[in-house]
């Protein structure tokens, strides 16, 4: 199965390739769409779930700091020279994590997950759809190990339409599980801390039988924000 992402102008972003291994998923990210292998000198990251599908693993192919060290899993490949030196190899540096809530009691309502995910400098950093005012970025509170923690928007009950919604500003049309909205969580670990619950950072939405929207903002990097919508495809009968 492959993903891919464009920007609103039709420009090619992103692209996904899912693979089972063993008892785990895993979906390599390339900035080719024609070469989708851990290999490949486009390949930016990975994104390893566990058997239920519950839980991932986010890992980039370049440190988000210095002195960071690969993960233990890595794979070692041979990057581009435009990149870094030829001769350095480049490995799988963990960047976050991404966890849903499981669901005992099968009780009615939306997914809940939860995003830790160390984030670049805001610096440089581009939204697939920037030219929207009414989403401006209020950078969110970071825990002391430099992690920005997500969690999904609660939507609300709608008594006439019988569902559960949330105000995309029209980027969403279809109902759908996989629909989510990201926000900063406060931080409890500060006196006085803060975060921005209003501000939404990444949302993803249907819009068609196989197409989705993804507008994601500061401090969420593009390959962040595609492997964060990776992880809604897919069953998950734990949580819902």
């Amino acid at each position: 199965m492959e993903y891919y992402a464009f920007l609103d102008e039709g420009k090619f972003l992103l692209a996904a390739r899912r693979y089972r291994n063993g008892t785990h998923t895993e979906y390599i990210i390339s900035l080719d769409a024609n070469d989708l292998s851990q290999q490949s000198n486009a390949y930016v990251g990975k994104l390893r779930s566990d058997f239920l599908g519950t839980n991932f693993t986010v890992y980039d192919s370049q440190s988000t700091h210095g002195g960071a060290i690969p993960s233990s899993c890595r794979s070692v490949r041979r990057v581009a020279s435009k990149q870094i030196s030829p001769q350095v190899l480049a490995a799988n540096f963990e960047v976050g994590q991404v966890s849903y809530k499981f669901n005992l009691l099968k009780s009615r309502g939306p997914r809940r997950m939860i995003c830790s995910l160390k984030c670049p400098s805001s610096d440089g950093t581009t939204s697939v759809d920037n030219s929207r005012d009414d989403l401006k970025m209020k950078s969110p509170e970071s825990s002391d190990r430099g992690y920005n923690i997500l969690k999904n928007k609660v939507p609300r009950w709608h008594e006439q339409l019988e569902c559960w919604c949330l105000n995309f500003h029209g980027r969403v049309t279809v109902a759908s599980v996989k629909n989510f909205q990201l926000v900063a969580t406060l931080d409890q670990s500060r006196p006085g801390g803060k975060g921005d619950e209003e501000t939404v950072l990444l949302q993803f939405g249907r819009v068609g039988d196989d197409t989705f929207t993804m507008d994601y903002r500061q401090p969420l990097s593009a390959f962040q924000a595609f492997a964060i919508c990776l992880t809604s495809f897919g069953t998950k009968l734990a949580c819902e």
